[in-house]
C-alpha cells in the first residue's frame, strides 16, 4: 500500500494552517493534543491508523502485532509477482531475522568507518565540479550523487548503469501508486536479476556477490526472489535517507543562519548539529505500512485486524513531551536517553544508520569549507517539498562565493 493519508481532512474549520506538505508540524502537534491515535482518510484506498508522538511510536514500532507484511492486509489479493518486495523490511521475525543476519556484518561501524576515505573522495569530486560555479541546485549536484555513488560502489552497480537506477529509483519512491513507479519497479526487478546473475558467474568484492554466496544458519543460499528483494531494499533504502538527509539539513542550516555560524565557528557540534537535523527535519515522515495480526487497542482505540497503520516519525520527533522546544533548530541540543525516531526504532531500525550519519559527517563539513557565503537562492517558503513517507526536497538552489577547484 503507498496511498498516503489526507491529513489535511482532519484540520478542523478556521484553524490557520501552513500548507502541509511544506510544514506538517503544526497540524501534527493538533492531533497530538487529541489523542496518539487517528483513522485518516486515503484518497481511494480507505482509511488509514495513524499513530503520533514519541512514546507512542516507540511502542508501535516494537508491537509484534503490528506487522510489515502486507499479507496481513484485509485488502491483500497478491503482490503481482513484484520480487522487490520480498525484501527484509517487509518480512517478520523468523524470516526477518534470517535476512537481516545475512547483511549485518556488512554494516558495522567498523566496517562503514573503514569507507571514510572514498567517501571523501566523492565528496571532493563533486564539490570540485560545483564549487567555480557560484550556484547550483544542491540536490541535484551533489545530496543525490554522492549517496548513490556511495552505496552503488558498495553493492557492485556498474557505473555505467548508476543514472537508470537513479531514475528508477525516484520515481518508486515518489510516484509509488503511479503507473511510472509501477514500471520503474518492473525496471528495476529485472536489471537486478541480471546484475545478481552477473555476480554469480563472475563475483567480485562488493556486496551483492557477497549476498549471491551467502548461505543463512542452515547452509541455504537466498532464492532469486529474495536476493532480488535483498538488492532492491539496500540500493534504494541505501541512498534516500541520506540524500534527504543531505538536502533537509543543509535547508536546515540556511535557513537558521544563527545556528549555521555557530557550526563554521565550532566544527566539534558537528556530530551534535547532524543529530539534530535528523530529529528536526527527518527524511522520513513515517516508517514503512504495518498492519494488524489481529484486533488490538492502542490508547483506547480498537484497531481491527487487517488494518494499515502509519507510525510517524516526524511527529515523535517533535514532540514536546520528550524534547523541549520541539520546534527550535538547536544544534547544541543536549542529547535524550533513546534519541530520535529519524531512523526508527526496534527490529527494523534503519540498517543503514551508520551510513548515512558517516556520509553526513565527511560531506557537510567538506560544504561549508568549499562554498563559502552559502545560501539560499530560493524563498524559503516556497521550497519544493515532495509529497510522501519520504520527507525531502526536490531542489536545493543554493549560491556562494566561486573557489577552484582542489585538483
Amino acid at each position: 500500500m503507498s496511498t498516503l493519508p489526507d491529513f489535511q481532512a482532519l484540520a478542523p474549520a478556521g484553524m490557520d494552517l501552513p500548507d502541509f506538505v511544506a510544514d506538517p508540524y503544526p497540524l501534527y502537534a493538533h492531533l497530538r493534543e487529541l489523542g496518539p491515535v487517528h483513522r485518516v482518510p486515503t484518497e481511494g484506498a480507505g482509511d488509514v491508523w495513524v499513530i503520533l508522538g514519541y512514546e507512542a511510536a516507540r511502542a508501535a514500532l516494537t508491537n509484534p502485532a503490528l506487522s510489515t507484511d502486507v499479507r496481513y492486509s484485509s485488502r491483500w489479493t497478491s503482490d503481482g509477482g513484484q520480487a522487490v518486495g520480498r525484501n527484509m523490511l517487509q518480512t517478520d521475525p523468523p524470516q526477518h531475522t534470517r535476512l537481516r543476519a545475512l547483511v549485518a556484518g556488512e554494516f558495522t561501524a567498523r566496517r562503514i568507518e573503514a569507507l571514510r576515505p572514498r567517501i571523501q573522495q566523492l565528496t571532493d569530486e563533486l564539490l570540485d565540479r560545483i564549487a567555480p560555479l557560484g550556484a547550483t541546485d544542491l540536490v541535484a549536484s551533489l545530496a543525490l550523487p554522492l549517496p548513490i555513488a556511495v552505496i552503488c560502489e558498495l553493492l557492485g552497480v556498474p557505473e555505467a548503469d548508476r543514472e537508470p537506477f537513479r531514475e528508477w529509483s525516484q520515481r518508486i519512491v515518489f510516484e509509488p501508486a503511479s503507473p511510472e513507479g509501477a514500471a520503474a519497479a518492473a525496471a528495476m526487478a529485472a536489471f537486478l536479476a541480471d546484475l545478481l546473475r552477473s555476480k554469480e558467474h563472475s563475483p567480485g568484492e562488493d556486496l551483492l556477490s557477497a549476498l549471491v554466496r551467502a548461505e543463512d544458519t542452515e547452509g541455504q543460499r537466498l532464492p532469486a526472489d529474495e536476493l532480488i528483494g535483498m538488492a532492491f531494499l539496500l540500493l534504494v533504502a541505501g541512498h534516500e535517507t541520506t540524500v534527504n538527509l543531505l538536502a533537509n539539513g543543509t535547508y536546515a542550516l540556511l535557513t537558521h543562519p544563527e545556528q549555521l555560524a555557530a557550526l563554521r565557528s565550532e566544527p566539534s557540534l558537528m556530530e551534535g548539529a547532524i543529530e539534530e537535523m535528523l530529529r528536526y527535519e527527518g527524511p522520513v515522515t513515517s516508517a514503512a505500512y504495518r498492519w494488524t495480526t489481529h484486533t488490538i487497542e492502542i490508547a483506547g482505540r480498537t484497531i481491527p485486524a487487517g488494518e494499515p497503520v502509519l507510525i510517524m516519525l516526524g511527529s515523535g520527533s517533535r514532540d514536546p513531551g520528550r524534547f523541549a522546544g520541539p520546534d527550535r533548530f538547536d544544534i547544541r541540543r543536549p542529547r535524550t536517553p533513546g534519541g530520535h525516531l529519524a531512523f526508527g526504532h526496534g527490529i527494523h531500525h534503519c540498517l543503514g544508520a551508520p551510513l548515512a550519519r558517516l556520509e553526513a559527517a565527511v560531506a557537510f563539513p567538506a560544504l561549508l569549507d568549499r562554498l563559502p557565503g552559502l545560501n539560499l537562492d530560493t524563498d524559503p517558503a516556497k521550497a519544493p517539498w515532495r509529497p510522501g513517507l519520504i520527507r525531502g526536497l526536490s531542489r536545493l538552489p543554493v549560491r556562494y562565493t566561486p573557489t577552484r577547484p582542489t585538483r
